[in-house]
């Protein structure tokens, strides 16, 4: 697959802003596969962004987060990562059902970069990888259409503390976010869920 032209949008502002030339530069640094640097930055990453659209075409974002390595860089085509349990609207995932298409941003705070992935995803409930994941529901595979590292400039330095609770662990049960004892919550908690928060 081609990494993809600009469109008309984007020439208007190039344009405006006498970027165009930079614009057709830069583009030269997008590919179609995931190379070395690129692999080392994903499968150290402990959260990233995911961009889906829904069945009106309408935006959304969301955080995804875990131990390194939740993000496996199958093949230099593919990425794969667990959907672990959530609040249970499925909106991201069911996004992907209708529209298999995302976009994935990548950001290291401490050391400042950034790296973006174009794909689309392929939603699979008995993927081999699935055993590798303690609590995962099922895997999603992204077939790579564009990598590139992105302008920095404007990442806040920040330093990671500690990992969340709630990231699954082998050995361990994993705790229960606060909202779901709410008592208004209780009667529409899928039977899995134990309603125990975190401490609780």
């Amino acid at each position: 697959m081609r990494v993809h032209d600009f469109h008309e949008g984007n020439r208007e502002l190039q344009d405006r802003f006498q970027t165009r030339k930079l614009a057709d530069r830069l583009k030269e640094r997008v590919t179609e596969t995931i190379g070395a640097e690129a692999r080392e930055f994903i499968e150290g990453a402990r959260m990233f962004f995911l961009a889906t659209c829904d069945d009106r075409g309408l935006p959304t974002c969301s955080y995804k987060g875990g131990d390194p390595g939740f993000i496996r860089v199958v093949d230099d085509r593919t990425l794969a990562f667990p959907n672990y349990d959530g609040n249970g609207k499925y909106q991201s995932m069911g996004n992907l059902l209708r529209n298999p298409n995302l976009g994935m941003l990548f950001v290291d705070f401490e050391g400042q970069q950034r790296l973006r992935i174009q794909g689309v995803a392929n939603i699979v409930e008995e993927d081999e990888l699935l055993a590798e994941y303690t609590e995962a529901q099922f895997i999603v595979r992204v077939e790579v259409t564009e990598v590139y590292k992105n302008c920095p400039r404007y990442v806040h330095k920040y330093k990671f503390i500690e990992t969340s609770e709630f990231v699954p662990k082998v050995g361990r049960e994993t705790p229960q976010p606060a909202w779901r004892t709410a008592p208004e919550m209780q009667d529409v908690l899928p039977e899995s869920t134990t309603g125990r928060a975190a401490g609780g």
